[in-house]
């Protein structure tokens, strides 16, 4: 896999440059020598570079009391998911008081 992703980097800039005909060309090559198919081969050229993510950092919006709580109101609606439990809520709070 290595050294097909060296052979992509390497003939990517060309072929995207190519006209039509030249296009084809590269692309026989290719598929040839890598073995994918020739729709596979299609869109590796055509893919665009993917930058790394920064690693997006997630702020908590409450405390830990809060966590606490709505793990209690969790536990008492015997673990519902979170489009069933957020409308329980309201209902739910004043029960546990």
């Amino acid at each position: 896999m290595a050294t097909r992703s060296e052979l992509t980097a390497a003939i990517v800039e060309r072929y995207r440059a190519a006209c039509r005909d030249d296009k084809r060309r590269i692309l026989d090559e290719f598929v040839a020598v890598t073995g994918y198919h020739r729709k596979h081969a299609i869109r590796v050229m055509n893919r665009r570079e993917q930058r790394p993510s920064a690693g997006k950092s997630h702020s908590r919006c409450y405390g830990s009391d809060v966590r606490e709580a709505l793990i209690v109101l969790w536990e008492a609606s015997e673990r519902l998911c979170s489009k069933r439990l957020k409308p329980l809520i309201p209902v739910l709070l004043p029960a546990l008081e």
